[in-house]
């Protein structure tokens, strides 16, 4: 075997892969270099091809001196037999450890672990002793099926991005009490569903503040900024621009002087969350910076701002109270919220801090080349490794999943496809030269089915754009929704209708609004911003508008006519067979400016930056916005 078989064969042992399709329809084969530095942050000892051959055997020696997998399914609590690997010696003991407490035994037949009786769902331990050795498994114990609410739905309601929702009572950026002022509007008018960006606590310093809800300090804690500050809040005129860095500033002026809450009642999670943001202000932001022992984990006194650590832990301990209060009384009047379940992490964030062995080192995630983005994209967070998640039993990815189900009645899980694989880049080196590499879809999609039946939370999955055929056979087949957007099904040269399987929408957060895409706005922007080449606009905008066309003639609408084609395209969504649907609150009065063009930065373009165009009052007040709510509630309603 020579040395670039090996290497290929040792990517393909790692989950790497060695060919694939670009989104341009490009074969697409990964060099040396870019397979080197992937086999390598997955763990392989290797620093060049030609001792990849070596490498192959030291990861298969590895590998093969465990004698069952780091983790496995059991379906709807049946757990199958386990093979164990090894020499064929009988281990000394097999026991299982349930979530809950207590243990039994397993017995082995024939080298095979078997359990007879069905376990009960969770997370359980299954230990393997053998010679003074454990060696342990985690068992997902999960529901084939995600929640779904009883009895059939045909519900709607609204898209928002929170911190652009603003009111006349608004701070720099909305709140929670704005939120619930949206629900109850809603509920109102028949809806069940508010849907918001993540609200995720983000960097908002002023020296490099991140204001985009996708790229978190963490996963596992909620953004300060949308608390609702009662006696210390104080209204502030509208602005062009959502400023994080000044709203900020506002919640810390009101929780200044609040005495820390009892360190009995804190969670060590959040004690050490605290301590790291503390960390931060007296280190720097990038951890990476720092001392030794901070970098590694070991604070120390000096190393820790205390005024900082004690701003987040009662930041913290007052946003999961009223969050926690607001899903309650949401679940009183039957409104629910729709959070969005973040693919990663900032790098500089607590999760890569706190969890170092999990992340890849030297790597990026991202997307390769496609039509939208023909130089491919960067997202700016580093990837999980495979098989150190297993390892910890997916710890940090359910508990990540259930920070947010806790409080979801929806969850929409962005860029699904993740859970079977995901495009890495290495530092340095052009987007088009990384390459994908598989996760463990089967365990990701029981960690989602185990969290949604426990926290009562429907689930859709962000199925756009290039999908993996195991995508398109898992949702279904765990009753996860997909999503239908008409301004993308206008793309088709087939288009079809919503199914029962999909949620319904005319465009996301990542999409032109309804006038944006019919004016192709977007498409100056992407070329301005050097997304598209200025060759390639005049044939961009033809294709537009011939889709344009097409979405007319899907809802027997006129271009002529944007408002008559918003209520037409509202009145086929709302009469198709889509359990949801959710229209953007901007799209109801055409807003023209989207919140977000992927591929820039929130420093080049105001994305997540934009108030919206008008302030909350002014937005439950439009006749025209109130006629379109009560036509889609009325289509919904339609007997089919």
């Amino acid at each position: 075997m020579n040395e670039i078989d090996a290497l290929q064969a040792l990517a393909r042992r790692l989950g790497v892969h060695t060919h694939f399709e670009d989104g341009l329809k490009n074969p697409v084969t990964p060099g040396p270099e870019t397979l080197v530095r992937v086999c390598a942050a997955l763990g392989a000892p290797l620093d060049r091809p030609e001792r990849a051959d070596e490498a192959l055997r030291a990861v298969e020696d590895r590998r093969a001196r465990r004698r069952l997998p780091p983790s496995v399914v059991a379906w709807d609590g049946h757990l199958p037999g386990l093979p164990l690997s090894g020499d064929g010696s009988p281990p000394d003991r097999v026991e299982l450890a349930y979530e809950e407490g207590g243990t039994r035994a397993l017995e082995v037949v024939q080298e095979v672990v078997r359990c007879q009786d069905p376990l009960p769902l969770g997370y359980h331990t299954l230990v393997v002793e053998e010679g003074g050795n454990r060696e342990r498994c985690t068992v997902i114990s999960a529901p084939m099926l995600a929640y779904r609410r009883p009895g059939a739905h045909r519900s709607w309601g609204v898209g928002a991005h929170l911190a652009a929702l603003r009111s006349s009572r608004s701070r720099s950026l909305g709140d929670v009490r704005d939120l619930e002022v949206v629900c109850d509007w809603v509920a109102e008018r028949g809806g069940d569903l508010v849907t918001v960006l993540p609200l995720l606590p983000t960097f908002n310093q002023a020296t490099d503040p991140e204001p985009s809800p996708y790229s978190p300090v963490s996963r596992l804690f909620w953004s300060e900024l949308l608390l609702n500050l009662g006696d210390g809040h104080r209204p502030v005129p509208p602005s062009a621009r959502l400023d994080v860095t000044r709203a900020d500033e506002e919640v810390r002026a009101a929780l200044a002087g609040l005495p820390a809450p009892d360190p009995d009642g804190l969670a060590p999670e959040l004690v050490r969350y605290a301590r790291f943001r503390g960390a931060q202000a007296r280190l720097g932001r990038n951890w990476r910076d720092w001392p030794a022992d901070a970098r590694t984990g070991a604070l120390r006194p000096e190393h820790v701002d205390p005024d900082e650590e004690r701003f987040h832990l009662v930041a913290q301990t007052q946003v999961r109270e009223q969050l926690a209060g607001l899903r309650g009384r949401l679940d009183e009047k039957g409104v629910r919220l729709g959070l969005d379940l973040a693919v990663g992490a900032h790098p500089d964030g607590y999760d890569t801090w706190s969890r170092q062995p999990l992340f890849a080192p030297g790597m990026s995630v991202g997307a390769p080349p496609d039509p939208g983005f023909p130089s491919g994209q960067d997202w700016g967070f580093s990837p999980i490794l495979p098989w150190a998640s297993r390892l910890e039993g997916h710890r940090y990815l359910a508990a990540s999943i259930g920070h947010q189900a806790s409080l979801s009645g929806v969850l929409r899980v962005d860029h699904v496809m993740a859970f079977t694989r995901l495009y890495w880049i290495p530092h340095g080196m052009g987007l088009h030269e990384g390459t994908y590499v598989d996760y463990p879809t089967e365990e990701l999609f029981a960690l989602l089915t185990l969290e949604s039946q426990r926290h009562r939370c429907e689930v859709m999955g962000e199925n756009l754009g290039t999908v993996p055929p195991e995508i398109d056979e898992a949702l279904p087949r765990h009753r996860i929704w997909g999503m239908y957007l008409a301004l993308f099904e206008a793309a088709s040269p087939e288009p079809g209708s919503p199914s029962d399987r999909d949620v319904a929408l005319i465009g996301t957060h990542d999409t032109p609004t309804l006038a944006g895409w019919v004016a192709g706005t977007d498409i100056g922007e992407r070329v301005r911003c050097r997304l598209l080449d200025p060759e390639r606009e005049a044939a961009e905008r033809e294709d537009r508008g011939v889709a344009a066309v097409r979405l007319a003639e899907m809802v027997g609408g006129s271009l002529d006519d944007l408002p008559d084609l918003l209520d037409r395209l509202l009145e086929w969504l709302g009469a198709s067979d889509a359990p949801l649907v959710v229209p953007w609150l901007e799209d109801l009065w055409l807003e023209p400016e989207q919140v977000n063009l992927p591929g820039t930065r929130s420093s080049e373009r105001l994305n997540w930056q934009r108030p919206m165009g008008r302030l909350l009052e002014e937005i439950l007040g439009d006749p025209a916005v109130e006629a379109r709510i009560r036509l889609l509630d009325r289509n919904r309603r339609r007997d089919r």
